[in-house]
């Protein structure tokens, strides 16, 4: 109990020094705010797993980073945050070294994104359904469907 009231005050500390330039910049308070972020997403809180690994997928240095950041996007995406399924959408649609682009796997996780409220997602999946490809069947009536969800979310 104590251990997880610590990580919050941690995380919300390390959340504020974010908007510090010297703080960023600095080696050993970016490894301390960091550390808080780790602790904060391994104990579970879904904002903490997609704001790390947002981090880590962005300017994490080094493949075991980029990974690090998926597994966190994943799980944080799968307990219905919109940014992290988002993100997950386009990390199915990339091509790198250990995978070719999925549009099923894309399709599937934008649609969870829609769900949970994100407007680019349904456009983004609008789009795919229109073109198809990458495995995933063109279907003039999702893609409509997906357009009317982004203009009903805002886009």
């Amino acid at each position: 109990m104590l251990h997880k009231f610590r990580a919050r005050v941690g995380y919300m500390v390390a959340r504020k020094l974010m908007s510090a330039r010297w703080a960023v910049q600095h080696p050993r308070v970016w490894r301390w705010i960091e550390g808080q972020f780790s602790r904060m997403a391994a104990i579970g809180d879904t904002k903490a797993q997609s704001f790390y690994g947002h981090i880590l997928l962005f300017r994490g240095q080094g493949y075991g980073a980029r990974q690090e950041g998926i597994r966190l996007l994943r799980l944080a995406a799968e307990k219905g945050d919109a940014k992290a399924a988002y993100q997950m959408g386009v990390i199915s649609l990339s091509e790198d070294a250990t995978h070719g682009p999925d549009g099923a796997k894309a399709a599937h996780w934008w649609s969870r994104a829609v769900e949970a409220g994100h407007p680019l997602a349904a456009t983004r999946l609008a789009q795919l359904y229109l073109a198809g490809g990458h495995g995933l069947e063109r279907d003039t009536q999702k893609a409509e469907h997906y357009k009317a969800s982004a203009a009903k979310l805002g886009l």
